[in-house]
This record gives structure tokens, C-alpha cells and sequence, in this order.
């Protein structure tokens, strides 16, 4: 993949800007790629270059990346003040429950119908998804839709006040670990040892719901890059946290980069449709 400049606005020319209209609301999707179908959920405050770059890869790796807008302007690198208002709407759109008395997020049912949506036209086995801070959660929620067969989560920074919470209901979440028993799935974790947003009470969360079909990678704070953050980084996230994006470092060797070909080889595990026994 050629090299693209991470503090520049990316105009996503190598996507396909697709309008889905589900659940009665209508959002854009960059679509990329051929293979398996993956949703690729942006993290705060939206589709940055880093999570555009992630992106590519998951496509370069042989999947259709399956990218919604749900906040943010797609492909800039915002300033803080610009960041702030959009974590700030955010937090009070009724499309997102921040907080862990507010329930699942409503956009979680849209985020099915879309993996629904993407299978038909992509085929395979099923579809993965992978949920960045903000949306971390997200991807395990998409559980619920069998066409998921392959959920990461990315530093789950929701609920907010909440450092145990996992944003599912108790009933919600006996339905996910009850899918992943009777299909032999597992769901993927990544965090920072330090991170502020995603501690390791969430991560205990997940376990104890989950058993063993909850896979954790806790990743050394020495291993973040700390260098070029953007400006929303450098104001508001004080400690290592995105692991696949901002704070990866971009070498052979790295513990970052690691994390993120584990989750290339977990994608194609559980997306490519098994060899033919003819």
C-alpha cells in the first residue's frame, strides 16, 4: 500500500461513497476491496487518515471493507476544538448511549442491518467487524446478527462512567455468549496496560461474561507511538490508546503491528469459505 501522509487530510478517493438506508436512517458508507465483507467502525472523532489506513490494509489483506460515517468528517485531520464538538454531540445524539444507564446504542441495529446487507453481497462464511473507542462494543452487540461471525474489539471506551460496564444488557449479553457456544466463535480484545478510556475492569468484564470465548491482548504502554499525534490526540487522550490507528508504530517487529496482523489472520480464519474436500 503506498504511503500516504497521516496529517493531511485524506480525500478517500480509493473508497466508493455508498448511501444504506436501514432502520429508516440513511448513512454513507465507504466501500473497498473484494473478498469477505468487514465493518470497520471509526473511532473519535471519525474517519481520520489512521483509521482510513487500517482500512486499506483489512482491504489489501483480500476483504470488502464495509467503512460507515457515524460522526465526524470523513477523512480530516480535525483540530481539538473540532474533536471536542464532535465527541461532545455525540455523547447526547440519541443514536448513542454514552453512559451505562442509557442501554445498548440504537445505531447498533443499523450497524446489523448493514453486516445483513454486506453478506448478501459479499458472501463467505460470514462478515467481521471490528469497533474502535467510541464504537469498541459495537462489534461484540453485532453479535446478535448471525451474518458476524468475526468481532474485535479496539480499545471499547464505552460506558463512559463506567469502567466495568460493557454496554450490553445481562440478557444481551447471555445471548452473545450463547451464539458464541453453539457456532465456536471467539471475540477479539486489544487495549493498552495504561489506557484511561479502556481499563482493564472492562476487560475483566468481558471475561467473566464470556469465558474463554473472550480473547484479551493487553499490549505494554511502551509500545505506542508517541510521535505526530494528532491534534484531538494531544489534547484529549493522555495516554496510549488506539492500537490499530494513532498510536501504532508502523515497523516490522513492533507489538502494535503484531495486534494488527493478528487481526488480519483472525478475519481470514473465520471468513474464508472453508477448502473444497472435491
Amino acid at each position: 500500500m503506498p504511503s500516504r501522509p497521516l496529517d493531511q487530510d485524506d480525500p478517500l478517493g480509493d473508497f466508493v461513497p455508498r448511501e444504506f438506508t436501514l432502520h429508516g436512517a440513511t448513512k454513507t458508507v465507504h466501500v473497498a476491496g473484494r473478498g469477505p465483507a468487514v465493518i470497520v467502525m471509526t473511532e473519535m472523532p471519525g474517519i481520520s487518515p489512521h483509521v482510513a489506513r487500517f482500512a486499506r490494509w483489512v482491504r489489501d489483506a483480500g476483504f470488502a471493507v464495509y467503512m460507515p460515517s457515524l460522526f465526524g468528517r470523513d477523512g480530516a485531520v480535525v483540530s481539538a476544538e473540532e474533536g471536542a464538538g464532535v465527541f461532545k454531540r455525540a455523547c447526547v445524539s440519541a443514536e448513542f448511549r454514552a453512559l451505562a444507564d442509557g442501554g445498548q446504542s440504537p445505531v447498533v441495529q443499523w450497524l446489523r442491518a448493514l453486516a445483513r446487507v454486506a453478506h448478501v453481497e459479499c458472501g463467505g462464511p460470514g462478515v467481521g467487524a471490528i469497533g474502535m473507542c467510541f464504537t469498541g462494543n459495537f462489534a461484540l452487540s453485532m453479535m446478535l446478527e448471525p451474518a458476524v461471525r468475526a468481532p474485535v474489539l479496539a480499545q471499547p471506551s464505552l460506558p463512559l462512567d463506567d469502567p466495568a460496564g460493557t454496554g450490553l444488557s445481562e440478557s444481551e449479553m447471555a445471548a452473545v455468549r450463547e451464539r458464541l457456544e453453539r457456532d465456536d466463535l471467539t471475540v477479539k480484545g486489544y487495549r493498552f496496560a495504561g489506557d484511561a478510556f479502556c481499563r482493564a475492569e472492562r476487560f475483566a468484564a468481558f471475561s467473566k461474561a464470556l469465558g474463554d470465548r473472550f480473547v484479551p491482548r493487553v499490549l505494554p504502554d511502551s509500545a505506542a507511538n508517541r510521535e505526530g499525534l494528532p491534534p484531538f490526540f494531544g489534547s484529549f487522550v493522555p495516554t496510549p490508546h488506539s492500537v490499530v490507528t494513532v498510536h501504532l508504530i508502523d515497523e516490522a517487529g513492533q507489538p502494535t503491528v503484531a495486534a494488527r496482523d493478528e487481526i488480519l489472520s483472525f478475519f481470514s480464519e473465520r471468513l474464508r469459505p472453508p477448502p473444497s474436500s472435491s
